[in-house]
């Protein structure tokens, strides 16, 4: 009886570039992280990859709460044209704010930052969607927390317009 051939151990199965698809990567890189092998993992890509999510996450509170002044400002600068919409837009945009800070409790250290990077973004959106020139609405934000976050936003129809027979 001839001793069996030797058979080299089979080859670690290629893994996807980074640069080349991001879904198989990461799917990749979390199966790796879980069988705990941490040696095999893209370490510098994974760090960069998790800062983005960060970033993600701050711009996400950002948003809303450039949304939520945006709208505050309309409000306030266009009483004649407010609509239930825009009351609940501002409902619905606090919710995402309160979601994103409930999910990302770090998050309360950066709402100042977010404030400030957010009112001159609102302040041309406002602008544009009111057709108002921008220097009619403060070059800095008028609203404090307090404002932005429990004022109340209610919107009363007027009396129905009578409409004309043709």
């Amino acid at each position: 009886m001839s001793a069996p051939a030797y058979q080299s151990p089979p080859a670690a199965p290629a893994r996807t570039r980074y640069e080349d698809d991001l879904y198989t990567w990461v799917q990749e890189q979390v199966a790796l992280l879980r069988a705990g092998k941490l040696d095999e993992v893209d370490a510098e890509n994974v760090a960069e990859e998790l800062s983005d999510v960060g970033k993600s996450e701050y711009r996400e509170l950002r948003s809303a709460v450039a949304l939520i002044l945006a709208h505050m400002l309309k409000w306030d600068h266009q009483p004649e044209k407010r609509t239930r919409s825009w009351a609940n837009s501002i409902a619905a945009q606090r919710r995402d704010y309160a979601d994103v800070l409930a999910d990302n409790p770090g998050l309360m250290s950066k709402r100042a930052e977010a404030l400030r990077r957010a009112y001159p973004k609102a302040r041309l959106a406002a602008s544009s969607e009111t057709d108002l020139p921008l220097v009619g609405f403060p070059a800095e934000c008028p609203y404090s927390w307090d404002d932005i976050l429990d004022r109340p936003f209610v919107y009363e129809q007027g009396p129905p317009v009578a409409r004309r027979r043709r």
